[in-house]
């Protein structure tokens, strides 16, 4: 049924908005008769063919034939639907949209992620002002003067401050009437263990606001100042801030994405911001996690290419691997760009400068030539380690098309030194049955592959297995396992879509598994096939996590104390309190084994 109130709401906003106006924030335009040309902003043109009629109100390219009103040009450019779009510019121009009819706990829910956005752009004031303007921040513009970020630059991004003390963001906020409650929400507080009350999150901190796509502040990532641990701190995850599914940047750096058809992807927001500045403004980052497939899906939304600029330390080349596993078997062109002398990309703009970093993007290598250099370069200088290096790269040959296939075989070949005819023998046999073993390749069978097991693995095979039967059971999995720090990366991974595909109402089946990653299908198809099933099976393996869960947090508690107390912190007491909870618990397991 219509509701003549939002069709209303929809005349008004069309009514009030200038087509030409809203193009041309876009896209330079130049008038021939009743219409404005310019270059398309959908795809790469020279001559314009991109034209507007502002009396009908349309757009329209004779290139690529996009076209439509005014809502269909800004859900384009912005990637959003045309009713986000109707929206957005009624907001814009101060229009109020009629209110639906809700479920309370949906109005609830609605209304918890406004405060929380609001109170994150309070919280984004707030580091600003001590920044800038007190003696609080005075620490803070030494350390980021020392890594050339301009005063232009702090005002540009908003970067702030959080002071050296245990509570001046909670104690400022609670006298503007902000409730603790929501400062814990928000991940800007956490509440004390053995008093009431709350402490800030983030201290003696330069701080980053974190956006969402479309520039709301939801989180904020904080490097810490001297030697403190960790040395970068993000707000942990809330109900507006999901790091998996979020890109440090994307709102400033998606139209720049879509216009050169590529995103490059960095590890840290310093190096975002060291790229921006440098003139790189398609630049992304991660925020302390791994790239996802998630990620992989939102850039691909707005250009086919990734470009991967991540450290080049032994770390940020396994980061890049796993990197290119999160966009297999995509329709994407992707390549890694290389910096020499094992800097990052801050490090490298700081120490070349812009134009040079510029030019280096230019130089970035597609994924297969980076994998056979990688396999290259950890070669053993054996016939074993030529064998272990060739089905290394069979399966990344066999992802290839068959143009390109055919030069990397040769490439392969020489970079490996063996013969052309071998790999390509080896290649076809693989291709046949998935794996490189043929009789007619003596020199190059490839032994069984023997993928790494261990009683973690296991026992996070058993727990998928168990929630597949029983969805019920992953409320009980996730309240006794934090998926963040999950023993096993993998295992995590897998119950973490499982947790997110039952709680949108989806059921387990094989358009699930075929959904998933190749690693992590193949692992679920896996834990579905063994043997278990008992509940004593799903009690034991349950137990098993639990125990190394406990066991890393113990550690981290330990090293924690031990750290406050050379400090001279009485926070020391919270975490030996903390390790003595956790003792308690092990050996309550231990007791009943």
């Amino acid at each position: 049924m219509r509701d003549p109130r939002m069709e209303a709401f929809v005349q008004q906003v069309r009514a009030q908005t200038d087509i030409l106006a809203v193009v041309q924030g876009y896209v330079p335009l130049k008038r021939k008769g009743n219409r404005y040309w310019g270059c398309c902003p959908f795809h790469n043109e020279k001559t314009a063919s991109f034209s507007v009629v502002p009396a009908d109100g349309f757009f329209y390219c004779f290139g690529c034939h996009a076209g439509g009103d005014v809502f269909k040009f800004i859900s384009l450019m912005e990637h959003i639907t045309p009713f986000e779009a109707i929206v957005r510019q009624a907001e814009q121009l101060g229009i109020e949209k009629p209110e639906q009819k809700r479920d309370p706990r949906e109005e609830a829910r609605l209304r918890e992620l406004d405060d929380l956005r609001k109170v994150n752009a309070l919280a984004r004031d707030f580091f600003h002002s001590c920044l800038t303007v007190t003696r609080y921040g005075a620490e803070g513009r030494r350390y980021l003067a020392g890594r050339g970020i301009t005063d232009a630059a702090i005002e540009r991004y908003g970067i702030g401050f959080a002071p050296d003390a245990w509570a001046k963001l909670s104690d400022a906020f609670k006298k503007r009437g902000i409730s603790e409650h929501l400062l814990v929400r928000a991940g800007l507080a956490v509440k004390r263990e053995r008093s009431d009350g709350v402490y800030d999150r983030f201290r003696n901190r330069v701080i980053i606001p974190i956006a969402d796509e479309r520039g709301r502040v939801v989180a904020f990532g904080g490097r810490a100042l001297g030697d403190v641990q960790p040395k970068y701190l993000n707000t942990a995850e809330t109900p507006v801030f999901n790091k998996r599914k979020l890109l440090f940047g994307l709102d400033r750096a998606h139209r720049a994405i879509a216009s050169e058809g590529c995103a490059i992807v960095v590890e840290g927001y310093m190096d975002a911001i060291a790229a921006w500045e440098a003139g790189v403004t398609n630049v992304v980052a991660t925020l302390g996690t791994s790239f996802t497939s998630d990620h992989a899906a939102i850039l691909l939304r707005r250009a086919p290419r990734i470009v991967f600029c991540y450290d080049s330390d032994a770390a940020g080349q396994e980061a890049t691997l796993r990197a290119l596993a999160a966009v297999r078997g995509r329709a994407a062109e992707v390549r890694v760009l290389l910096l020499p002398d094992g800097k990052d990309p801050d490090e490298y703009v700081r120490t070349h400068g812009a134009e040079s970093f510029r030019a280096l993007v230019d130089t970035a290598v597609p994924a297969p030539l980076f994998r056979l250099q990688h396999v290259r370069a950890h070669m053993e200088d054996s016939v074993d380690g030529q064998r272990a290096a060739l089905t290394e790269m069979l399966p990344v040959l066999a992802e290839l098309d068959a143009v390109t296939r055919t030069a990397y075989v040769r490439r392969v070949a020489a970079e490996l030194f063996l013969d052309e005819g071998v790999v390509a023998d080896a290649l076809r046999s693989f291709l046949r049955s998935g794996t490189s073993e043929s009789s007619s390749v003596p020199t190059v069978r490839r032994a069984p592959v023997r993928q790494a097991d261990d009683a973690l693995r296991r026992a996070g095979r058993e727990l998928v297995a168990a929630a597949w039967r029983d969805p019920s059971l992953l409320t009980e999995i996730l309240s006794s396992l934090s998926l963040d720090n999950f023993p096993n990366e993998g295992i995590g991974e897998i119950l973490r879509s499982m947790e997110q595909h039952h709680a949108a109402g989806g059921s387990f089946d094989a358009d699930f598994i075929a959904a998933q990653p190749t690693a992590a299908s193949t692992e679920l198809a896996r834990a579905l096939a063994e043997e278990g099933g008992a509940d004593t099976s799903y009690r034991e393996a349950l137990g098993v996590l639990r125990r190394a869960h406990l066991t890393s947090e113990l550690a981290r508690h330990t090293r924690r104390a031990e750290e406050m107390m050379q400090e001279g912190k009485e926070a020391y007491i919270d975490e030996l309190n903390e390790v003595k909870r956790i003792q308690d618990e092990i050996a309550r397991m231990n007791s009943h084994l």
